[in-house]
C-alpha cells in the first residue's frame, strides 16, 4: 500500500516555493507591463493558472498510482491531456504573438519554471505528509 517517504530538506522545500513564486510573479508582472490587449493578457494568465493546476493534478495522480491509491484511467488521462493542452496553447499563443523574441522567451521560461515548480511543491508537500510518523491509536489510549 503506502510506503514511507523521506521528508525533503528545508532547502529543497524553500527552493521549490521560491521558484514557484518567482516564476508566477515574474510572469504576472510581465503581463501587467505588456502592451497587449486585456483579452490577450487574460488568455496568458488563464493558461498559467490552468497549467499550474493540471501539473499538480498529474503529479498527484501519478503519485497516487505509485502508492496504490486508486485513480481512474479517465482522470489520469485527462490530467495528462490537460498538461499537453496547456503547453500546446502556450506555444501556439507565443508563436503567433506580436512580441519580440526576447519577450516570447521570457514568458516561455517563466511559464515552464512555474509549472515545474508547482510539481516540485506538490511532491514536497506529499513527501512531508508521508514522512510524518503516524502514532497508532493504541499508543494514544495508554
Amino acid at each position: 500500500m503506502s510506503q514511507p517517504y523521506r521528508k525533503p530538506s528545508a532547502a529543497f522545500i524553500g527552493a521549490s516555493w521560491t521558484a514557484l513564486l518567482l516564476g508566477a510573479l515574474a510572469f504576472c508582472i510581465g503581463l501587467s507591463k505588456a502592451t497587449m490587449e486585456l483579452n490577450e493578457k487574460g488568455y496568458y494568465f488563464t493558461l498559467l493558472m490552468y497549467g499550474l493546476f493540471s501539473a499538480v493534478s498529474v503529479q498527484k495522480s501519478v503519485r497516487d498510482r505509485l502508492d496504490g491509491i486508486p485513480v481512474t484511467n479517465i482522470y489520469y488521462g485527462l490530467a495528462w491531456v490537460s498538461v499537453m493542452i496547456c503547453l500546446l496553447l502556450m506555444a501556439v499563443g507565443l508563436w503567433n504573438a506580436t512580441l519580440t523574441p526576447s519577450e516570447k522567451g521570457f514568458y516561455a521560461m517563466a511559464y515552464l519554471l512555474s509549472v515545474f515548480a508547482a510539481i516540485a511543491v506538490q511532491k514536497n508537500t506529499r513527501d512531508s505528509v508521508g514522512a510524518d510518523p503516524v502514532v497508532p491509536d493504541e499508543v494514544l489510549t495508554r
